[in-house]
């Protein structure tokens, strides 16, 4: 980018949304658990359906290597695992895995592998766990593959750990912003670690020597901004006995990490947007003064909705670059680099360094570790990265020479729902036939969804018209709008008014009900206003 580009600070975002999903999907294996730990991270891109319709997947096959590193591929080559294990045939729509005779144990989406699982195109987008013999997890994810280098890794990247597209191209972000003057802004869900990234970008950059001051925007009250963030002159206020530095001074020659940026006060907005735009900053009973401070913000928040009352003005002065961290969801791939580093991490900080997973251990805490690694891969993850270090910190407290779950986590990992949609079962050999779920298939899809059919159908890969078409079909479906009302004023007050439970005893979803009772109520006004 030009210099003169990168120090307007009033340019909107120059930097396009972070793009490693550009170039065509490909399904890739990556191992999340392995007997030898430091396998863990590797990946293996298949072929395309093009050229290799079928691919065997087993003790020696496909080849795995990790990301940057020239050490040539391998196998998953673990004498526990059969030489041939799952068949995977590629078609127009998805992918059929097929249990070979005679091979290991096998379970795909948390199910034994028995009859044949097809899997569209959208439930390989989100990722499918495999798990082999008692030893070894994978995850089969269709996504795009970045052929670069990992990157310069920074210094604060130590926690910035996985080997995805996905991570490699954040990395490589980071490092370029690094170089840049401009003001970055970093969007993410809570806890998805956009606190490293502003740390990382600080301690890439000209300004690694000088102090980062981090400030949480949501804490600060309007009557105490000026003061905090600009400081305040000797006798400005009752008990001010000397002069007090603000957040800006205190990072004077380093950088400025706003947090939680979209929370500011709009009192506070215009006070903090002119600092921005002139680089200058008036404390409390002082006079005025230049600062030379770089500005590092993040939020959750959608800064850009009609529906936010923050200034465009300022949201544009903060993102002069942009950098978009995604939610732990989507870059699974990472769930075995993530876990493995949080555990070493617990293990040292509770002096419990035996209990990492190791090469030689014996079977039966092999097996115990896969599990775990399987039950981490399947679950969603709402709280992110941050939720993934808390729930090992508390594995590893539980734990004494193998790992461990306390009451609470095991509700918690096992009961909670799964990443994963069911696959559906095929059984006419067709690799055209992958796309058509099951009756029973679309029977737990609903019930998972609370019979909302649009979630449901998103499940399945197939459209609303395909679902509303198997509940008309079927005698024990209905939709909400074809509840007798007699029949809904009885069950409402067997549930004493609990519309949601209603609605799981009706089967119905829970929108429709309100709908069918919002219509219904309007009737009833209208035949007594007639």
């Amino acid at each position: 980018m030009p210099d003169h580009l990168s120090q307007d600070a009033t340019l909107p975002s120059v930097f396009a949304q972070l793009s490693s999903h550009v170039g065509t999907p490909r399904l890739v294996v990556t191992i999340i658990f392995h007997p030898d730990p430091a396998r863990i991270g590797n990946y293996a891109v298949l072929p395309e359906a093009g050229s290799a319709k079928v691919v065997v997947i087993g003790r020696h096959s496909p080849l795995f290597e990790r990301a940057g590193e020239a050490t040539g591929a391998s196998g998953l080559d673990d004498g526990h695992i059969s030489r041939s294990a799952i068949r995977l045939q590629q078609g127009a729509r998805g992918v059929k895995l097929s249990k070979l005779q005679g091979a290991c144990r096998c379970r795909v989406a948390g199910d034994e592998l028995g009859e044949d699982r097809a899997f569209t195109e959208e439930q390989l987008d989100r990722g499918v766990s495999v798990f082999l013999g008692h030893s070894v997890v994978l995850l089969l994810r269709r996504t795009v593959v970045n052929t670069a280098t990992v990157g310069v890794v920074p210094p604060a990247g130590d926690q910035m750990i996985g080997s995805s597209a996905y991570m490699r191209a954040l990395r490589q972000q980071i490092e370029q912003v690094s170089q840049l003057s401009a003001d970055v802004l970093i969007t993410g869900e809570t806890g998805s670690g956009k606190e490293l990234v502003a740390q990382a970008i600080h301690e890439n950059s000209a300004r690694a020597g000088r102090p980062m001051v981090a400030v949480n925007m949501a804490a600060i009250t309007p009557s105490l901004a000026p003061a905090l963030l600009f400081g305040a002159a000797r006798g400005a206020y009752t008990g001010a006995s000397g002069a007090n530095a603000g957040y800006f001074e205190q990072a004077e020659g380093g950088s400025l990490f706003l947090d939680e940026v979209g929370d500011t006060p709009q009192e506070i907005q215009p006070q903090l947007l002119r600092a921005l735009q002139q680089r200058e900053i008036q404390p409390v009973g002082g006079t005025t003064r230049r600062v030379d401070v770089r500005i590092i913000s993040a939020t959750d928040a959608d800064l850009d909705s009609a529906e936010t009352d923050f200034k465009m003005a300022l949201r544009h002065r903060l993102g002069a670059a942009q950098i978009s961290v995604l939610p732990l969801s989507s870059h699974p791939e990472d769930m075995g680099e993530l876990a493995r580093f949080f555990l070493q991490k617990s293990c040292l900080e509770q002096g419990k360094p035996d209990l990492l997973p190791a090469r030689e251990a014996d079977q039966t805490a092999i097996a115990l570790w896969a599990e775990l690694f399987h039950l981490l891969l399947r679950h969603p993850w709402p709280g992110n990265v941050r939720q993934l270090a808390n729930v090992i910190s508390q594995v590893v407290l539980a734990s004494d020479s193998v790992p461990r779950l306390s009451p609470e986590l095991e509700r918690e990992l096992i009961n909670a729902p799964k990443s994963e949609v069911k696959p559906s079962i095929d059984k006419s050999g067709s690799t055209q036939a992958f796309a058509q779920p099951g009756p029973e298939d679309m029977r737990s899809a609903l019930e998972e969804a609370d019979y909302q059919v649009t979630v449901a159908a998103k499940q399945l890969g197939i459209t609303r018209q395909s679902v509303y078409r198997f509940i008309e079909q079927s005698p024990d479906l209905r939709l909400a709008a074809d509840v007798p009302l007699e029949e809904l004023q009885n069950v409402l007050q067997a549930c004493s008014g609990n519309l949601a439970l209603a609605a799981v005893q009706l089967k119905v979803s829970l929108h429709g009900l309100r709908s069918r009772l919002r219509e219904s109520r309007h009737a009833t006004l209208k035949s007594a206003l007639t």
